[in-house]
């Protein structure tokens, strides 16, 4: 190894290193496919929610209960990019991807 030092994270250039919150920026006119939800279809298991990269998949809560319950998922179509993460790991195929437009 030589005695010279490498550039630490500080010298990278602004896009390199992210320095706002991912939803200050909409990225959903990206898409070329959309997912569509059947809230009929989802058993509400939350994998969606987890996997998804862009946290564009929000969930409304049961009120009232001894604890709380996910009642009915959205998705934010100003987020989400259309990659089919989320129709991917659905187990029971209530996300289907279609083209956008």
């Amino acid at each position: 190894m030589s005695g010279e030092s490498k550039p630490g994270w500080k010298a990278l250039p602004i896009g390199a290193v992210p320095y706002k919150f991912s939803t200050e920026y909409k990225t959903g006119d990206w898409r070329s496919f959309k997912p569509i939800l059947d809230n009929n279809k989802c058993v509400k298991c939350m994998l969606c929610v987890l996997f998804c990269p862009d946290m564009a998949i929000h969930v409304k809560w049961e009120e009232g209960g001894p604890r709380p319950m996910p009642k009915e998922l959205w998705i934010d179509y100003n987020y989400c990019k259309g990659c089919g993460i989320c129709a991917n790991v659905c187990p029971v195929k209530a996300i289907t991807m279609e083209p956008e437009g």
